[in-house]
């Protein structure tokens, strides 16, 4: 069997000697990883870091088989992003949680779109709170097609549909700043950029990361794979509230 795509470079460990396996993003066929011979080389390493842009061609027996890969770079991530701590703790979180979160070989576009914008503003020149916000949507993509999409057209309690300011923690579903009062200490905060068109600040990008990952650690991660909020917190650690 054998199919190519475009992919996102998520992930490349060593295998062997001077091997790798790749893990990667497609466009149509979600989550894939193959052998790379010659992947751990020093020629292949700068095609397959985290958050590349590669076209692969796959080639397996049989389509449950980790078959191989080969990648040829198509755009590579721009060089100032390894000097910028925050940004490279954002694509280091981000690609551990897709790795961790998707499922193997099923289609992912909407996924693959959007981590594609949040790569754009990464390494491009957007200021953090906008690849921030990006971020955030990318993980409420994520847990809406996981099964547990939030719920933040109208207040949970009373139906209104202004002044939504809080999330329960059990339901994922908006609550309104009146009907959330009693509550509040119990409530997950709902950054309004996510409601309206408001431009967010980075205490806003912290909130809509606690918030998105409340409902991922809860719902969408299990198992050893927990182990993925330790670089999620890393990266809450670069946004303060002011």
């Amino acid at each position: 069997m054998e199919w190519q795509d475009q992919a996102i470079v998520l992930g490349a460990r060593k295998h062997g000697e001077g091997h790798a396996v790749l893990t990667v993003l497609t466009k149509e066929n979600g989550l894939a990883s193959g052998y790379v011979r010659g992947g751990s080389s020093r020629r292949q390493r700068p095609v397959l870091q985290p958050g590349n842009q590669v076209q692969v061609t796959w080639r397996g027996r049989l389509e449950e088989h980790l078959g191989s890969f080969r990648a040829e770079l198509v755009k590579s991530l721009a060089p100032g992003l390894f000097s910028s701590p925050d940004r490279l703790a954002a694509l280091n979180a981000t690609t551990a949680l897709l790795m961790a979160a998707l499922p193997e070989r099923e289609a992912a576009d909407k996924i693959y779109n959007e981590t594609l914008v949040f790569l754009t503003l990464l390494t491009g020149e957007a200021a953090k709170p906008e690849w921030g916000a990006e971020l955030v949507h990318l993980e409420c993509l994520l847990l809406k097609l996981s099964g547990f999409g939030l719920d933040l057209e109208k207040c949970a309690g009373t139906g209104e549909t202004q002044n939504l300011t809080y999330v329960s923690p059990n339901t994922g579903r908006a609550v309104s700043l009146e009907a959330g009062a009693p509550y509040k200490e119990k409530l997950l905060i709902l950054p309004s950029f996510l409601t309206t068109n408001e431009v967010p600040t980075e205490a806003d990008i912290l909130a809509g990361l606690r918030l998105t990952g409340h409902f991922i650690s809860g719902h969408v991660l299990h198992g050893e794979n927990r182990g993925v909020m330790t670089a999620r917190d890393r990266l809450l650690s670069y946004f303060s509230i002011k």
